[in-house]
């Protein structure tokens, strides 16, 4: 989403194509093997599918990009309403014509605000995949509940949901994918309960303190707070930056000591 513009979505002006595609490139340089995206990350003249498809294709072996279906924006970028179980096979097709693939590596259900069921939708992405247009499927915005609905369904292979160092709600669905083996994906790991517009809360004084005595910048220890939750936690930090593209990666090497951990917690 932030290879798009200075801004999420059409909030802000659009960023440097060039840049963009020099932070996709470097990204896969320092060993990224997992890109996130959706065809509604866009802005008024940028497309992150596009931006992927231009930067990286034909894309390497071990490259897995993870998309997600449900959320609709209409050209000028406003919301529509999610997509109906019917209406994501178009959704599904729209990713592949966008990324230049015959098979999206894995598809995430994106639950909408106020959907209870998960069912009639996850059925109709299991139908797509065992077509042969999705290899795996995952799950994002759920709850435990949701989780176990979708697994009677078909496998799920992963969650995304928002969980960061000072938004902490929705550890049960994290302990849940790590009893089942699911890979658990949070956003909003550095932007916390900045949330997409893109503003980090104050760092609190544990986060600083820390990061000073590390040489680090509080989002890096975000960041390493974050894998530390447990072996299958994954993060996808967004950025159109490549200073931060490289910060970000190098928060993979900080290993807090169980002293460090206590404090922040």
């Amino acid at each position: 989403m932030r290879l798009t513009g200075t801004a999420p979505f059409h909030q802000g002006g659009p960023r440097s194509r060039s840049t963009s595609i020099e932070v996709l490139r470097r990204a896969i340089e320092l060993g990224v093997n997992h890109i996130d995206t959706a065809t509604f990350y866009f802005s008024q003249t940028r497309s992150a599918n596009e931006l992927i498809n231009s930067a990286l294709s034909p894309y390497p072996k071990d490259l897995v990009i993870v998309t997600k279906v449900g959320p609709r924006r209409n050209a000028s970028g406003a919301w529509e309403p999610p997509a109906t179980p019917a209406e994501l096979r178009g959704e599904v097709e729209e990713n592949l014509r966008q990324l230049g693939l015959d098979c999206l590596d894995v598809v995430n259900l994106r639950v909408s605000r106020g959907q209870t069921s998960v069912a009639a939708h996850f059925s109709a992405l299991a139908a797509l995949q065992a077509e042969g247009l999705i290899r795996s499927l995952g799950v994002s915005g759920v709850t435990v509940a949701q989780l176990a609905e979708a697994q009677a369904i078909a496998p799920v292979v992963c969650v995304q949901n928002p969980f960061a160092f000072d938004r902490r709600q929705g550890r049960d669905v994290l302990d849940a994918c790590r009893d089942q083996g699911i890979a658990f994906v949070p956003f909003f790991a550095i932007a916390g309960s900045g949330r997409d517009t893109g503003d980090g809360s104050t760092p609190s004084a544990a986060i600083t303190d820390l990061a000073a005595a590390r040489g680090a910048t509080p989002a890096q220890i975000r960041l390493a707070w974050t894998l530390h939750q447990g072996p299958h936690v994954l993060a996808i930090p967004g950025t159109g930056s490549l200073t931060h593209l490289e910060e970000n990666i190098a928060a993979a090497t900080i290993t807090l000591t169980p002293e460090e951990l206590a404090a922040l917690d």
